[in-house]
This record gives C-alpha cells, structure tokens and sequence, in this order.
C-alpha cells in the first residue's frame, strides 16, 4: 500500500510516516514504479506499534530499542520491563514535578485578592 493508506491504517500523519522512515525507525518496504514508498502489512503493524509507544511519550531512542525487542524472537521480557520502568518512573518525576507547580500556583491565586488593587503575589513573586 502507498504512504497514504499506512497512514490511515496506521492512524499517524503521513508526515510522521516519512519522519519514521527517515530516521530508520520503521522503513518503507520499497518504492513503486514510480517511486513512491510501498508499505506492507508487517511495516503498517510497526507504525501502529511505534505510535502506541509515542502515546507513551517514549522516545524515538526508546521507540527503536522496544521495536527491536518485538522484532527479536529471543527477547526477554526482563528487557522490555527494563524500559518501559523507566519510561514510568520518568512520568512519576513529571507528575510530582507538575503536582508542585499545581501547589505552588494554587497558593499564589489564593493569596492573590484579584481585586482592583495593584498589589498582587503573583506579580511579586514572578518579579
């Protein structure tokens, strides 16, 4: 199938599809007579997974060491635990990253009168 039916079947842009090709994360199977890239089935599935991973917020890196691990019949899942723990363990950072932010901006919109004065704690401590 050409790029544009893998990017339907695949649920990603065909620009995506091109980047993923570019970068050497999920090739196109060849090029048409006139030499537009042909995926198959085996490609589409590839791209299906590489866009799941990415829901993830896995990296490309990430993305080509998970890929390679399902392409890999002797693959362990010690190995695909290893990175997806410390995919999870960068999105709890995130998350009590975020929860401080969250804290920090509720206590100055609480302390802030939002009123017709110019005196205001956001101000103050943005300043």
């Amino acid at each position: 199938m050409n790029i544009s039916q893998a990017s339907k079947a695949a649920a990603l842009p065909v620009k995506t599809v091109r980047y993923y090709a570019d970068v050497g994360l999920v090739a196109a199977q060849g090029r048409s007579d006139a030499g537009y890239r042909t995926y198959s089935d085996t490609e589409i599935r590839k791209l299906i997974f590489v866009r799941r991973a990415r829901e993830f917020g896995f990296s490309i890196e990430e993305c080509r060491e998970l890929l390679g691990l399902y392409q890999k019949d002797d693959r362990t899942s010690a190995d695909v635990k290893q990175i997806a723990t410390k995919r999870l363990n960068e999105i709890k950072q995130k998350q009590r990253e975020l929860q401080s932010l969250h804290d920090d901006l509720s206590n100055l919109v609480s302390a802030c009168r939002g009123d017709n004065r110019p005196d205001c704690p956001i101000i103050d401590y943005l300043a």
